[in-house]
């Protein structure tokens, strides 16, 4: 080893090719380490672990950045390195060795005692300040090329100087300034240089060089920079020896150590320099004012101090940087509040309340008054909390609900509510003009399929199913957005729908919502809006005072009297006017009809059908409490199944039951009813004294068709399909034209639907049909026009999953409404 060494350093061997000397070079250091962990593997002293990314790059030949120096490694020759490298020499050998030795690191996540404490008292985790400085590497030191040197940056051993001669003699090379602090130049010699300022190099070279030569110029830079030693101590987060870039300054190495510990100064960081301390680098200076005047550049052998840190307190609540702080040399709580940025725009006035630790015996409260310089000074340990304003609003009334302009709005002395409703045109909301506005577009603005419904606000019944399905809350001043009068059954286009734009005022009820200032109980105060803004009623224009909130209701938002509610009812197919009427208070169906003209010649009553929301929730909850049910008894026999299986077939089978099962449940939880009333008319009634005269709710639907010229057959026969009515035949001779019941059909329980809505089932007519069909059994039953025979499939008994099957798919295929469902049961 000796060999290569005086090989490296001999003055022949300094003038050979600049490659073969930096491989040389290479595969020297390469066996100095192999030796040295060799030798030192067993006596290495613990060093943090390693594995941190480069903060500030590595040079040609470097070890990994961002780890310490194993004790020993400053023997080490310096490797060629950038400027700005910082570069622990320790090999990953070395790194391996004293993994089980080494501390764990000290992560960003490491709370301090007192951040414990602040967060126990405070109920919130306050971030050292400036530590998170620290917590990532930041890409800005990664090595930046050819950077400019100061003037005075002082030439040393391991320097790269780029010489160009021109004139009587045309020279240029780059030339390493070895240990002795020289130079070999051509023709030249030995030139020592070590010492000199960059500023200087220029002017002493060409001295030398004159030497020989005349008529001559010359430049000189430096290319790559030698590498020095220092050393980081004390509360450091990765305390070692580091080798970094001859201009590296004190900020590189915090960052490439990681920065201090939670329970390290950061505003008296030094750099001590033999027995004299360089300078005291307060942190602090640079994160509020951007000042680095004392970052150093470090020197070979520097000593990077990072002592205790010194007296805390945290500072909270209504100030800018909520934080722990460091005190140096700040004496008042004014002092500290200004090291957090001051108060915030919402800081309640200039009070702020203090937990202190009395005389490291027991906690106390203090208040302070950051407007004095009187009060007590600061001390270690000190919570400071700076309170915020309260929400109150001191001169202002909130108008709300039903309104164009929701909001708070100016009080003044005498106030009333026609003040604040100047005009009636204040109660129109916007949701009005903009449905209004989308009501007047053509059929594109709606989409592809403008069966889908119409964009609408709905009130009464309608609007109450808006509420169930969450679409609008009670006095949130919001409308009941939701379907179209016509609920899921429109026939008519999204384009010519008639609906309400917006849910009508409720001009009987509204509220004034008042605390009271002697026992802060809130009270109600309700009012007749009509009398108070229209009528200017004395008696019920009421007087405001500051805090109170106005609230105004529409009938979408509390269910009005029957008589006072705005009502549409669509009437649809053989009536001399068929549209939407808007229903006069008490109107009922037979009334309307009357209104409406009447029936056509062609109207079939029998097979009408009427329809209504509140009834098809009603049936809409029942399939929902079905399915619950059915959700039970799956649960239970999957695990009976499960339980019970002796196989893995077995037991996949029963989880492929169970899974099925749910969904087919999900299916039927989607299924939507109709919401038919069915009427029980005659199957001759031609009039409409014969319809019931039922009162009218908002949303309610009555379509008569023409007459039906078609019998169904529908389920598990060979050819499902429509028929040609013809008067006198029954059950068996449409089946006989579907060829029969299949394989599959369960012929006891058959089941017709009526035109009108009622069923007849195969398992009751013997019984609850015998007065009206006699003696005939189910097959001799006279099929009537828009009649549909229902053959359901075998239901194996017990089998939750093929019931259930069978069932959604009843629902589905056939569109049956709740009564067939209960039928089915």
């Amino acid at each position: 080893m000796s060999i290569f060494v005086d090989l490296l350093t001999s003055d022949s061997f300094r003038k050979n090719n600049q490659l073969i000397r930096a491989a040389l070079t290479t595969f020297c250091l390469t066996l100095l380490v192999v030796g040295q962990m060799a030798g030192q593997a067993s006596s290495l002293p613990a060093a943090p672990s390693t594995g941190a990314p480069s903060v500030l790059g590595g040079g040609f030949g470097a070890p990994p950045l961002g780890t310490p120096n194993p004790t020993g490694s400053a023997t080490m020759p310096p490797a060629r390195l950038d400027q700005t490298d910082v570069t622990p020499q320790r090999s990953e050998e070395q790194r391996q060795a004293q993994a089980k030795l080494a501390p764990q690191p000290v992560t960003t996540q490491t709370l301090s005692e007192f951040q414990q404490v602040v967060a126990g008292s405070t109920g919130r985790v306050l971030p050292i300040f400036g530590a998170g400085l620290f917590n990532a590497t930041p890409s800005t030191f990664a090595p930046v090329d050819n950077i400019p040197v100061t003037p005075n940056y002082a030439i040393g051993p391991g320097d790269e100087l780029r010489l160009q001669i021109w004139g009587q003699v045309n020279q240029h090379g780059s030339f390493i300034v070895d240990r002795t602090g020289s130079i070999d130049l051509p023709e030249v010699g030995t030139v020592h240089v070590a010492g000199l300022q960059f500023s200087q190099l220029s002017d002493f070279l060409k001295s030398q060089i004159a030497r020989v030569y005349r008529n001559f110029d010359l430049n000189v830079n430096l290319g790559q920079l030698r590498s020095i030693q220092i050393f980081v101590v004390g509360q450091a987060k990765q305390p070692g020896s580091y080798t970094i870039g001859s201009l590296s300054t004190l900020l590189n190495a915090l960052f490439a150590s990681g920065g201090p510990l939670p329970q390290g100064s950061l505003r008296d960081i030094q750099v001590r320099r033999g027995a004299e301390t360089v300078t005291h680098f307060d942190l602090y200076d640079l994160l509020l004012h951007g000042d680095k005047t004392k970052d150093v550049r470090l020197e070979p052998g520097d000593v990077i101090f990072i002592p205790d840190v010194g007296p805390q307190v945290a500072a909270l609540g209504s100030v800018t940087t909520p934080a722990i702080y460091e005190l140096r040399g700040e004496k008042s709580f004014n002092q500290v509040i200004a090291l957090a940025g001051g108060l915030t725009n919402v800081a309640a006035g200039s009070r702020a309340r203090v937990e202190r630790i009395y005389n490291h015996a027991q906690r106390s409260e203090l208040d302070v008054d950051l407007t004095t310089s009187d009060s007590a000074p600061v001390q270690d340990g000190d919570i400071i909390s700076v309170g915020s304003i309260l929400d109150r609003f001191q001169n202002a009334v909130t108008l709300r609900g039903n309104v164009a302009n929701p909001g708070r709005y100016e009080w003044r002395e005498g106030m009333r509510i026609s003040d604040l409703i100047p005009s009636r045109e204040m109660l129109i909301t916007r949701n009005y003009y903009l449905r209004h506005d989308l009501q007047g577009q053509t059929n594109a603005d709606y989409g592809a399929n403008p069966s889908e419904g119409s964009l609408g606000i709905n009130t009464g019944a309608v609007a109450d199913a808006a509420v169930d399905r969450g679409i609008v809350g009670a006095n949130g001043g919001g409308n009941a957005v939701g379907a179209t009068l016509t609920a899921n059954n429109s026939t008519f286009s999204a384009t010519t729908d008639v609906i309400l734009s917006a849910p009508d005022i409720d001009w009987d009820y509204a509220v004034i919502e008042r605390q009271s200032a002697t026992d802060l109980t809130t009270s109600l105060l309700p009012f007749n809006l009509a009398k108070a803004v229209l009528d200017k009623d004395p008696s019920q224009d009421l007087a405001l005072k500051s805090g109170d909130i106005v609230t105004i209701f529409s009938e979408a938002d509390i269910r009005v009297p029957s008589a006072q509610q705005t009502k549409f009812v669509k009437l649809e197919g053989e009536f001399a006017a068929s549209g939407v009427y808007s229903v006069r208070p008490g109107e009922t169906l037979r009334q309307l009809l009357l209104r409406a003209g009447g029936l056509t010649p062609d109207a079939f009553l029998y097979a009408s059908e009427f329809t209504r929301e509140s009834v098809r929730r009603v049936e809409r909850q029942r399939i929902i409490e079905y399915a619950d049910a059915l959700e039970g008894e799956i649960t239970a026999r999957s695990a009976s199944l499960a339980s019970s299986a002796l196989t893995d077939r077995d037991a996949a089978a029963a989880q492929e039951s169970g899974a099925q099962a749910r969904a087919t449940l999900a299916r039927l939880r989607q299924a939507q009813p109709t919401g038919r009333i069915v009427f029980q008319l005659k199957p001759d009634a031609q009039d409409i004294t014969a319809i019931p005269d039922l009162p009218l709710e908002d949303g309610d639907r009555f379509v008569v068709p023409k007459k039906p010229v078609n019998v169904s057959v529908q389920g598990q026969v060979y050819y499902a399909n429509a028929f040609v009515y013809q008067q006198g035949k029954r059950v068996k001779d449409y089946l006989h034209l579907a060829g029969g019941p299949d394989r599959n059909a369960d012929r006891n329980r058959e089941f017709i639907l009526r035109a009108d809505g009622s069923v007849v089932s195969h398992q009751y007519s013997s019984f609850g049909q015998r007065a009206l069909f006699a003696d005939h059994d189910f097959d001799d039953i006279a099929l009537l026009p828009g009649d549909t025979i229902v053959v359901p499939p075998t239901v194996e008994k017990g089998s939750v999953l093929r019931n259930l099957t069978n069932i959604a798919t009843i629902i589905e295929g056939f569109g049956l409404g709740a009564a067939a469902v209960e039928v089915l049961k």
